[in-house]
């Protein structure tokens, strides 16, 4: 509380999870509107609203007990005794798992801070009373199934566009790269060598090794994307990618159906 004026302090935190969310924007500031007039029509003091863009709410670094989510990570240190609420549309936007949920939890209880969602903004997290529990577990399940169903639809989209060969997301095979604002994926040219130089040595000599391939690469200067050499999972998922290379795609129990991408000519010879 300031000591000044007597009025509550508040911390605000938005969140979205997908780029799409991020490039349109509305979602942040929609998120950002709600938490300004939410803190105005209940006298807070906002001091500041965190923000994470693009970035998931349920995964967790559980080597050091953390979160990667460098808006939440600036807001927890921040945060001082003076801050009473994070304000948030819905707990969704601070946490998606229990793990996620118990380590915010655990922070926010050393400060003495509390969550203050918009969509319930009874929510205490130091509530014992059972009902209020049941009440709140509940919510928080329904957001999970409302996750879970957006999810099983998206998959079932990007299942039905894999079937006619088209890119259904996920990371770029070595020798391609998404084309910006398009949903489909191009050669790499620079990239595109490099797939043709581990066809051309496991042509020349079937026993040679994941190791060797790499060290040939690296005599020859081929580098990563980040100026790293290449290593022996690397040098595999190329080796698996074969049948992408030469035309065909596979996705989610979609099996090697013709793809749209345009094939590297040279590896159709080597394999």
């Amino acid at each position: 509380m300031d000591e000044n004026t007597g009025r509550i302090m508040v911390f605000g935190y938005v969140r979205v999870s997908t780029s799409g969310q991020v490039r349109e924007g509305y979602s942040l500031e929609q998120q950002k509107e709600e938490v300004i007039k939410f803190c105005q029509d209940n006298g807070y003091d906002l001091i500041r609203i965190y923000e994470d863009a693009g970035i998931s709410g349920a995964k967790v670094d559980e080597d050091d007990m953390s979160i990667d989510r460098p808006g939440l990570q600036n807001m927890l240190a921040d945060i001082t005794k003076d801050i009473k609420y994070i304000v948030i549309l819905t707990t969704s936007r601070l946490w998606r798992s229990d793990m996620v949920k118990a380590i915010i939890q655990r922070d926010l209880r050393k400060i003495g801070a509390d969550v203050k969602a918009i969509d319930r903004p009874n929510y205490p997290i130091y509530d014992s009373d059972p009902t209020s529990l049941l009440i709140n577990g509940m919510m928080e399940l329904l957001d999970m199934y409302e996750r879970l169903e957006i999810a099983k639809r998206f998959r079932r989209g990007r299942k039905a566009k894999a079937s006619k060969g088209g890119y259904a997301g996920g990371n770029a095979p070595i020798g391609y790269t998404r084309e910006r604002n398009a949903k489909k994926l191009i050669i790499d040219p620079n990239q595109a060598e490099i797939v043709k130089h581990v066809f051309k040595m496991k042509k020349q000599n079937p026993n040679i090794t994941l190791d060797e391939i790499a060290d040939s690469l690296h005599k020859a200067g081929f580098t990563t994307s980040s100026g790293k050499r290449y290593h022996r999972a690397q040098i595999k998922r190329i080796l698996d990618n074969r049948n992408f290379y030469i035309g065909l795609y596979s996705y989610d129990g979609v099996y090697d159906v013709a793809g749209q991408h345009e094939i590297i000519e040279e590896i159709t010879k080597l394999v």
